[in-house]
């Protein structure tokens, strides 16, 4: 069974200059778009999972959060919330504020290949 795995990290710094790269190299014709695209797919396997095993084995701190929801969808499975003034409290008593988060959640891709 094939995984699928999330495009959010595309848009980020390192995401972007993988795309600009590669897209120089589709217009020098040193790689195919087909060969980018198989880059990209693995670029994301591969974020998502470092990630998940990075949280998996170093995060452990427990936080508690209140905020006021501004609004929220959801959208081919994936939550989107946008939070005006949260404020969070962790384990150590220090306190975080914003005047605005914006939330997405997704399922990983462990319950996507069980299809739950």
């Amino acid at each position: 069974m094939t995984s699928v795995y999330y495009e959010f990290y595309r848009g980020s710094s390192i995401g972007l200059a993988l795309t600009d790269s590669l897209d120089e190299l589709i217009t020098s014709g040193a790689i195919t778009p087909q060969l980018a695209m198989k880059v990209l797919q693995q670029f994301d396997k591969s974020l998502a999972n470092t990630l998940v095993e990075q949280v998996r084995t170093k995060v452990k701190t427990k936080v508690t959060g209140k905020g006021h929801s501004k609004w929220y969808r959801l959208c081919d499975e994936v939550w989107t919330f946008i939070v005006e003034n949260p404020t969070f409290k962790m384990e150590s008593n220090e306190v975080v504020t914003a005047s605005k988060i914006k939330v997405v959640a997704c399922k990983s891709a462990d319950a996507i290949e069980a299809g739950t």
